[in-house]
This record gives C-alpha cells, structure tokens and sequence, in this order.
C-alpha cells in the first residue's frame, strides 16, 4: 500500500519541480531490529518516483562499513542528502508527518543553493574555526518543527564546519533521556548548549558562540 497518495505525489512534484542539480538521497538501513527502516525505503522509493534529478542509494548498516563511516552514521534509519558534495545534511528517523516537508527544503535547497541565512549569519559561519553539531529533536506531529530543522540544515549547507541532524525522538527513546528532551524541537549543540522551540537564526547562533 503507497505512502503517498496521488494527490500528495502531485503536490511533490509540484514542490520540486524548480530542481537545477542531481541530488542523491543515501539511505541507511537493515533488514532486522529497526522499526522504521522499511517504511523509510518505500516513502523514498515513492519520492524519487516524482523528479528524475532524485536518486536514492541504499546501504545496509551492517554490512557496508565504509559508507557508515565516510558518512557518519551511528543510527537508523538515516538519509544523508547529498548535492555535489555532502553538506552534512541528516535525517535520523522516518521524515513523515511534518518532517516531510524538512526532507522536501532539504533537497530543494542542495539542487538549488538558494538560502535563507542571513548576510550576517553567512559571515559568521564562513568564519568558524571549530566544528559545530547540530541536532534538532522532532516528532512528526510537531508543527513548529520543520522550522529549527531548515534552519539547521541551511547551516549545514552554508558553512562546512556545521553538521545538522534531524532526529525522530519516539524512535530513538534513549537520546530523549540523554539530552533530557522534554519538548520539540529542542535543538542540541555540541552536546551541551541547547535551544528549545523554533528559535530564529540569531538566537541559534548566540548558542553556537556559546557552545565554542
């Protein structure tokens, strides 16, 4: 049974239908002991089905060592949306509900280019030193959500010190109790600086000197 019916097919392809360059989404599964992995492959099965600049990669987690370690992943399942290189782009967890339209910006915004930082954030981010990480916590019933998401990723996608993490926190119930996520979003710098709610571009980059 499809994920996405006809008429969500042809709003997709309505979204992207402004794609410029190939995009590539890698995702990371196994067959066994993950509870969204094969749900996860056929949304984006059906997703690449609607622009032919998309195209998906698969790679068992288990078994195909080398591409979990260029890639950085450590659980799954996770997409890594690659462009013309990795942006460090990531999703950890199905993208549905809402998220979906996080997934959807992401490939939008690495076949495109086009951002929404600010002149002010861009220099600041071209100017980091050290590597940043950043992990947005989410549920796929949250509207506020995609918002720190993009936000995220648009980081990534600007500055190469940045990593940005969409993390699905019902399938990942101990990271909830290891950052102590109360509410969504709740994004994660660095391991101990944090921001909750859809917090604006500046407030995000206030923690991000904080955290370095």
């Amino acid at each position: 049974m499809p994920i996405l019916d006809d008429k969500v097919l042809g709003e997709v392809k309505k979204a992207l239908q402004n794609m410029q360059k190939p995009v590539t989404l890698k995702l990371f599964t196994q067959a066994f002991e993950c509870g969204y992995c094969k749900e996860t492959h056929q949304l984006l099965e059906e997703l690449i089905s609607t622009n032919t600049l998309l195209k998906l990669e698969v790679h068992q987690f288990e078994s195909d060592t080398q591409a979990v370690e260029t890639f950085g992943i450590d659980k799954i399942p996770a997409i890594a949306v690659i462009g013309e290189q990795d942006y460090g782009i990531r999703f950890y967890g199905i993208p549905a509900g809402y998220e979906f339209s996080s997934l959807l910006s992401a490939i939008l915004m690495v076949s495109t280019g086009l951002v929404k930082i600010t002149d002010d954030g861009k220099r600041f981010l071209a100017g980091l030193t050290k590597p940043v990480h950043l992990q947005v916590f989410v549920t796929p019933t949250c509207p506020y959500c995609p918002q720190a998401v993009i936000l995220a990723h648009q980081m990534a996608y600007v500055s190469e010190m940045v990593k940005a993490d969409m993390v699905e926190i019902s399938e990942f119930p101990h990271l909830a109790q290891k950052y102590s996520v109360q509410g969504v979003p709740r994004t994660t710098i660095n391991e101990k600086w944090y921001q909750e709610g859809a917090a604006p571009e500046a407030m995000i980059i206030a923690k991000i000197k904080e955290s370095l």
